[in-house]
């Protein structure tokens, strides 16, 4: 996930999109490419290669949202933003963007248009505009509020649960309730010297920087832990579409393995099926050593299941082998077209800065060749099947046991709850909340979730006594007063004590409508404006009663003017006027229900 801020904008720069080379662990190399040079400004390693054009340049931080917890998600962006407050508008081509693992704030302009960019960047980050803490907590909302997701956000949900790399899937929780003193000190400690990296397309670095930061040890990149039991799984999820993806080992077979698949999909699914409009595979380095391979098609609903089919298909016969050379080739003539870019060096520098942040090695573009090179069939029949074996299938509508995969866990492991409080549900005592000493555990007839105290990614405290948990394997359990019985204040009073204070984030008041009241059908229902006693449920029945009695009359009425030898629209109009007190009382009824 990239949170773009919005300010001025410049074109992207995503360094995981560029030449794919640079993907072989092992040690930095002794000196860099041909064309790249490294220097230090202020204590910044800093890459410089000549481009043509304006000069564009790029500070790279090493940290992002998967440094983040539940809790204070949107933290890192929260600083972007004061960071870069004090720019306003302006024509100047900036921007700033916050990753999984990176934060990046770029610009693009004459070597004194960046020079002061850059110094007001690093100025703001020494002395953060926190003045404006308020109004960037709203911003950060209402950008939250209007972002689209893509087809695949739930995927890291349910591979890496709330925490880590799957804290992407979540909207961010930071911005209702971090303290000024807690973004402080996270800009002080990972927006240091020596987590940084600066790039420059220029042979030389501008006159007048002033890149002063504090010092501060390097972060590594978070490592990642996976909630799945058991892949390849799968997932429900909406209608309109088909997602999956892979985790499989960095290499240039893999970056071209992604390609081979985008092209099977768009020839199977769009060209051969006429299933989908959008059939496609992106590769995208998620650590020094592993990269996500996704892969999308996009359905009609009464093309779901042939496209869950069709995908399902393209990644068996890749994986059983049945990839022509034809298609290796032309994956590899692509890359290696990239080779071919004027200023090559300078359009490497982004992804050569960003593999120096995280320690993961460089390679020359001469190396790069020789690995693209070096493919085989047999390497990508490899990667395929390295996809698949770690394999998570988001698809609409029914599973997809039938192709071997597994369902992801829908609910906690069984266990007998731990002794504590028992709080039926008001809706049925067959859905009982248990509130006990280190956890709680909500029991319905389908199965049990449980979240431990110790364990809590977040746990939202409302004023009204609603407690939602989220546990760091993202199962959730909203704990709503209104909707069980006898959850005093001093039962939910447990909860708050018991989760760690780090954890723990106070929500403002909600709307009365806002607050969930049981509703008899099993499902929350918005609160009601006054009980609805036997009176008036006889009263409702008598006016619905009317209204179908009308509404019959209607119908007669209006098909027999219809069929007189002049219909006249003026007396069909009338009678279904008439309509209108009985159905006017009745939903006026209804309403005040609630």
């Amino acid at each position: 996930m990239t949170q773009e801020s919005q300010t001025t904008q410049a074109p992207p720069v995503t360094p995981e999109a560029r030449i794919p080379g640079a993907t072989a662990p092992g040690p930095a190399p002794a000196a860099p490419p041909v064309g790249i040079r490294e220097a230090e400004v202020d204590g910044i390693r800093t890459v410089l290669a000549a481009g043509s054009g304006p000069v564009t340049a790029g500070l790279f931080f090493r940290v992002g949202v998967a440094d983040e917890t539940l809790a204070t998600t949107g933290i890192t962006h929260l600083v972007e933003h004061l960071a870069l407050h004090r720019h306003g508008l302006s024509d100047l081509h900036y921007n700033g963007a916050t990753s999984a693992t990176y934060t990046l704030f770029h610009v693009t302009g004459t070597p004194a248009e960046v020079t002061t960019y850059l110094n007001g960047v690093c100025a703001a980050l020494r002395d953060l505009p926190l003045e404006r803490l308020e109004t960037e907590r709203e911003i950060l909302r209402t950008e939250s509020a209007g972002r689209s997701r893509g087809p695949n956000h739930q995927l890291p949900l349910w591979r890496y649960g709330a925490q880590g790399y799957g804290l992407g899937s979540y909207t961010e929780h930071g911005p209702w309730h971090l303290t000024a003193d807690a973004v402080r000190d996270w800009a002080r400690t990972r927006f240091t010297r020596d987590n940084a990296v600066l790039w420059i397309t220029s042979d030389t670095v501008p006159e007048g920087l002033d890149l002063t930061l504090p010092s501060g040890p390097p972060h590594p990149l978070p490592a990642p832990v996976s909630i799945l039991p058991v892949t390849p799984a799968y997932i429900r999820g909406d209608s309109g579409g088909v997602v999956v993806d892979g985790i499989v080992r960095r290499s240039s077979a893999a970056t071209l393995f992604a390609e081979v698949l985008s092209r099977a999909l768009f020839v199977d699914l769009r060209q051969k099926g006429g299933y989908s409009y959008v059939a496609d595979a992106d590769y995208s380095p998620r650590d020094n050593d592993f990269a996500a391979i996704t892969a999308y098609a996009d359905a009609l609903p009464q093309k779901q299941d042939a496209v869950v089919g069709g995908l399902i298909d393209t990644l068996a016969r890749l994986r059983a082998g049945s990839i022509e050379q034809s298609e290796l080739d032309a994956a590899r003539a692509k890359y290696l077209k990239q080779y071919d870019t004027p200023d090559l060096a300078a359009a490497q520098l982004p992804s050569y800065a960003l593999n120096l942040l995280t320690g993961h090695r460089n390679l020359t573009p001469d190396e790069q060749r020789a690995e693209l090179a070096a493919v085989t069939l047999d390497d990508l029949r490899e990667v395929a099947r390295e996809m698949h074996s770690s394999a998570l299938l988001q698809v609409p509508g029914r599973g997809a046991d039938w192709a071997g995969f597994t369902e992801a866990p829908q609910w906690s492991p069984e266990a007998p709850p731990a002794p504590g409080t028992r709080h039926p549900s008001l809706e049925g005592d067959s859905t009982v909340l248990t509130v006990s000493p280190d956890a709680v555990t909500l029991t319905t007839p389908s199965g049990q979730v449980v979240v431990r105290y110790d364990a809590c990614a977040a746990l939202l405290v409302h004023p009204d006594g609603g407690h939602h948990l989220t546990g760091l394997d993202g199962f959730q359990i909203r704990v709503e007063p209104t909707l069980y019985k006898g959850l005093t204040p001093a039962r939910t009073a447990v909860i708050g004590a018991s989760v760690p204070p780090a954890a723990v984030i106070h929500m403002p008041p909600r709307a009365p409508d806002r607050i969930p009241r049981p509703d008899g059908g099993g499902t929350p229902r918005r609160l009601r404006s006054e009980p609805v006693g036997p009176a008036r449920k006889a009263l409702i029945w008598l006016a619905g009663l009317a209204t179908a009695l009308w509404a019959l009359i209607a119908t007669v009425a209006t098909s027999q003017e219809l069929d007189a030898p002049e219909p006249d629209p003026a007396t069909i109009v009338i009678i279904w006027l008439l309509i209108a007190a009985p159905l006017g009382a009745f939903l006026g009824l209804r309403r005040k229900r609630g």
